[in-house]
């Protein structure tokens, strides 16, 4: 399987979307179902056998030449954003069929299991990485128990998916399995600077994701003086500008309010209430979370002065993640043998490599981003970096199966 038949893949699933004018596939829409149909095709015409567990991770599982339980995972999400691009996270699932397929039947001394992680985004349930936390026995009874916007609990949209919560407990990572490569595109422009296709990921930085609340008075527009007023919007508004200002004086700190949800709502009322969602990141845990309690102290300081309240609260809190030394060793290995310059580089975006690092070696390879755009429709890939990424991957099997005989 070649780079076009790859992208030409990308853009076909990209067309499985809840909104008709953009891509949106949330965890266990109906759009995904759509999409498990057609990887599961893929799969087994590449040699693999397909399941779907309780989480509703696609997973294909190629056998080693021998009884044996070691095992390589190679995966990444099939969920998105809102309005999203073709190649986030679900390249790396074909990129993975990709290089199962090149094997051509041949077995290695290890098995390959391909994961299609239901959730990494978190959009529909606010809380990101559901997929991925059931491999690594983590997805608990408060996951599980949060709801959607329409009032849908986790295990609620497993039920009504066909699946069943009480078979969580299988879909844990078995014993065996020895290490996570995840192949994504970097979602960023620091490869595209550089002139370089690859990248091989050695950390992941640390998030912080949390709603603050602003909570004034909702009044009457035109007859409420300004001296008079408790202007949630307004509160939130001055707040989120020290967020930018914060940010951008701290080196390396990423801080964003990317969602707000304003009440009543309407043109002449005065809000009364404005949720705010804030996402904080970097790759020093301290500076992070020292960050943060800074922005919040400075949300309930803007709150007071503006006659409101300020309260939030925290939905996740992820450790910054060092990848695996010896896999990312394997990884340059394999770019290098590849015939492609070697550049390692953190990531600033969370992945499921962080979530499967809690239990086994994990290690990431990037792509270049055109135009270092990603969650966005205009997100795209070059052909010849997907090239460079099947070349690196089988030579990184090539390298395993070496060291694993």
């Amino acid at each position: 399987m070649r780079a076009g038949e790859i992208i030409d893949r990308c853009r076909t699933l990209a067309v499985l979307s809840e909104i008709p004018d953009g891509l949106l596939r949330t965890f266990l829409s109906p759009p995904m179902r759509q999409l498990h149909g057609l990887l599961r095709e893929w799969m087994e015409a590449a040699g693999m056998r397909t399941a779907i567990d309780a989480a509703g991770n696609l997973r294909g599982l190629y056998p080693s030449s021998a009884e044996t339980p070691r095992r390589l995972l190679i995966g990444s999400h099939v969920d998105t954003v809102p309005y999203a691009g073709a190649f986030d996270g679900v390249l790396g699932v074909l990129l993975a069929i990709a290089l199962v397929d090149a094997l051509g039947g041949r077995r290695l001394p290890f098995s390959i299991e391909v994961v299609a992680f239901s959730d990494e985004e978190g959009i529909r349930f606010g809380a990101p990485f559901l997929g991925s936390r059931a491999l690594a026995g983590a997805l608990d009874a408060a996951l599980l128990g949060r709801r959607d916007a329409d009032g849908i609990s986790v295990e609620e949209a497993i039920r009504a998916f066909g699946l069943d919560p009480a078979a969580l407990p299988e879909a844990r990572l078995s014993r065996g399995v020895f290490a996570y490569i995840e192949f994504h595109i970097e979602q960023g422009p620091v490869l595209e600077s550089l002139g370089l296709p690859l990248g091989v990921v050695t950390s992941i930085a640390g998030l912080s994701r949390l709603s603050v609340t602003f909570r004034g008075q909702a009044n009457h527009a035109g007859t409420t003086p300004m001296h008079l007023r408790r202007d949630a919007l307004a509160a939130a508004a001055r707040w989120i500008s020290l967020v930018d200002r914060y940010a951008r004086a701290t080196p390396r700190l990423a801080a964003t309010v990317g969602a707000l949800d304003v009440r009543p709502g309407a043109a002449n009322i005065i809000p009364g209430e404005v949720r705010a969602s804030l996402d904080v990141r970097h790759p020093d845990d301290a500076v992070r979370q020292r960050s943060t309690a800074v922005l919040l102290d400075d949300a309930r300081r803007i709150a007071a002065r503006c006659g409101v309240a300020a309260e939030w609260q925290s939905h996740v809190d992820l450790a910054a993640t060092a990848c695996d030394p010896w896999l990312v060793a394997a990884l340059g290995r394999a770019v290098s043998a590849a015939g492609y310059p070697v550049h390692r580089m953190p990531s600033g975006a969370g992945h499921d490599a962080m979530i499967l690092a809690w239990r086994i070696p994990a290690a990431m390879l990037f792509l270049r981003s055109p135009g270092g755009i990603s969650h966005h429709p205009d997100e795209t890939v070059h052909a010849a970096d997907v090239e460079a990424a099947l070349a690196a991957g089988a030579a990184l099997l090539a390298d395993l199966e070496q060291r694993q005989a």
